[in-house]
C-alpha cells in the first residue's frame, strides 16, 4: 500500500475536530484509514477518534466515505463470471440463530449463488463457522479461486473472509472491542458493510436482531442501524434490504454448535421449528427478489428436497462428510418447570449465556469451543407446562460448567396462568 499519495494531516487535529463536532473531509478520512492500516497512526490515537465518533456520530456523507476508504484498503471479489446472480445475507447475531445453514443451500437451489462470508462466535452469540466445524472434515478456509469453483458447481459457499478483504476493518474492530466503542452505530455499520460491499455480491439482505439476546435492545436502535446499513449498501450499488427480527426469544429449540447443525438439517428435511422455517423462507424471498428471481417460491423448493441436495453438495465441497455422526457432549443435565401454567417468556440472553458457559462459545477470539455443548429447550412462549416437565437440557463435556449455566437459566422462563399474546417474529422491513 502506497501511503505517500495525497495530502497528509495531523492526527491530533482530526481527533479534536471530531471531538468538537466537526465533519471530517473526504481527504482527511482517506488519509486516516490508509495511515492507520499502514501502522502510521498509533492505536491510542485511533481509539480517541473512535470515542469521538461514538459521542459525535457521523454525517451520511462522512460515513459513506469512511466505508469506501475501508474497502479500498483491500481487495474486491468479482462474481461477474458466474452464470447466475448473487445474493448474500448478514445477521447482526443472536441466540439459536442458525438461519445461514439452511438459507444458503435453499437460495442456491432456487438458482441464485450465495457467497456467504461468515464469522465465529464471541460471547453469548453463536458463530456460523463454529457450528459448521462440528461436521467432521468441514473446512472454513476457502481460497478465492476455490470459492468461485464451488459457487459455479454447487451455488453456495459458507466460509471465513480472507485477510485481503477490508483489512482496515480487522484492525479497527479489534481496537473497538477493547476500548468500549463497539456500540457506535456508524462504526458498526461501516464494519459490516465494508466487508459485504467488498465481497462483491449483487444483492444483500440484512437480518437485524432486536431484543434481550441481540446487540440492539430496542426497535429504535435496530431501525437506525438497519437504515444506516441499507443506505450504505444502496449508495455502493448493492441492492440492499433489511428485516428487523425478534430476539427476545431464542430461535428454534437449540443453542450450540452441533445441536444447531442437527436442527438445520431437520429444517432442510422438511421439519424443524416453525420459527426457523418462517425466517429462513422470509429471508430467502428477500434474497431472491434482490437477485431478480422472485418468480421462484422458496417454500416449494424447501419442500421438494432440492435444498437438502444443495446442502450435502455444499458441505462435501468444503471437505465435510454430510453423512457423518455429529459430536455429542459427554454429560447432560436437565432443568424442570417449577409450576403449572403457560410459558410467558423465554429469555434469549439467559439461554445464550448458559450455552456459552457450557462451552459452546468463547470469551476471547482464540478460545476453543466444544462442538457438542449447548442448550436445548422443549417449550416456547404460549406452551402449556406442568410442574416437573423438562424445560431445558444442558450439554457439555465438562460437568463443572453445569452450576453456573443452571444459575443463568434459573429465571429464564416465566410461567403464568394465561397464554401470552404471540410476538411477531418479523417486526419490520427496511428498504
Amino acid at each position: 500500500m502506497n501511503n505517500s499519495a495525497g495530502p497528509r494531516f495531523d492526527t491530533v487535529d482530526l481527533i479534536r475536530a471530531k471531538r468538537d463536532g466537526a465533519n471530517l473531509t473526504d481527504a482527511q478520512i482517506d488519509w486516516l484509514i490508509r495511515s492507520y492500516t499502514a501502522g502510521e497512526i498509533a492505536d491510542e490515537q485511533m481509539s480517541a477518534l473512535a470515542m469521538a465518533i461514538f459521542f459525535r456520530g457521523m454525517e451520511p456523507r462522512e460515513l459513506q466515505r469512511w466505508t469506501a476508504a475501508m474497502i479500498d484498503t483491500g481487495e474486491r471479489l468479482d462474481f461477474s463470471g458466474l452464470d447466475r446472480p448473487t445474493a448474500d445475507k448478514h445477521s447482526t447475531g443472536g441466540v439459536g440463530d442458525k438461519i445461514t445453514l439452511p438459507l444458503a443451500p435453499l437460495v442456491a437451489a432456487c438458482g441464485v449463488a450465495v457467497p456467504q462470508l461468515s464469522g465465529r462466535g464471541l460471547g453469548h452469540t453463536g458463530g456460523t463457522l463454529d457450528k459448521l466445524e462440528s461436521i467432521p472434515g468441514w473446512q472454513a478456509s476457502v481460497s478465492n479461486e476455490r470459492m468461485l469453483e464451488i459457487l459455479g458447481e454447487v451455488g453456495a459457499v459458507i466460509c471465513a473472509a480472507g485477510s485481503g478483504l477490508a483489512p482496515a476493518d480487522r484492525k479497527l474492530y479489534a481496537l473497538r472491542d477493547v476500548t468500549g466503542t463497539v456500540e457506535s452505530i456508524p462504526l458498526i455499520a461501516s464494519s459490516i458493510m465494508s466487508k459485504k460491499i467488498a465481497e462483491g455480491t449483487g444483492a444483500l439482505v440484512l437480518d437485524v436482531k432486536v431484543g434481550s439476546g441481540a446487540f440492539m435492545k430496542s426497535v429504535e436502535q435496530a431501525r437506525e442501524l438497519a437504515e444506516t446499513m441499507v443506505g450504505l449498501g444502496t449508495d455502493a450499488g448493492v441492492r440492499t434490504t433489511a428485516l428487523l427480527t425478534d430476539m427476545e426469544v431464542p430461535l428454534g429449540l437449540t443453542a450450540g454448535n452441533a445441536l444447531e447443525v442437527r436442527e438445520s438439517v431437520e429444517v432442510l428435511a422438511g421439519g424443524g421449528p416453525a420459527d426457523v422455517v418462517e425466517l429462513t423462507v422470509a429471508l430467502a424471498r428477500e434474497m431472491l427478489a434482490g437477485a431478480g428471481r422472485d418468480d421462484v417460491d422458496p417454500a416449494e423448493v424447501l419442500a421438494s428436497g432440492r435444498a437438502m441436495d444443495a446442502w450435502r453438495a455444499m458441505i462435501a465441497a468444503q471437505g465435510g462428510d454430510p453423512d457423518a455422526a455429529l459430536p455429542v457432549a459427554g454429560h447432560t443435565e436437565v432443568l424442570r418447570a417449577g409450576a403449572d401454567g403457560y410459558v410467558q417468556s423465554l429469555d434469549a440472553l439467559a439461554v445464550g449465556l448458559a450455552a456459552w458457559r457450557l462451552g459452546a462459545g468463547r470469551a476471547r477470539k482464540e478460545d476453543p469451543v466444544q462442538a457438542g455443548a449447548g442448550v436445548e429447550w422443549g417449550v416456547r412462549p404460549g406452551d402449556r407446562v406442568h410442574a416437573g416437565d423438562v424445560i431445558f437440557t444442558l450439554h457439555t463435556d465438562t460437568p463443572d460448567r453445569f452450576e453456573p449455566a443452571l444459575a443463568d437459566l434459573a429465571e429464564a422462563v416465566t410461567i403464568g396462568p394465561n397464554a401470552p399474546t404471540p410476538r411477531p417474529l418479523i417486526i419490520d422491513r427496511i428498504g
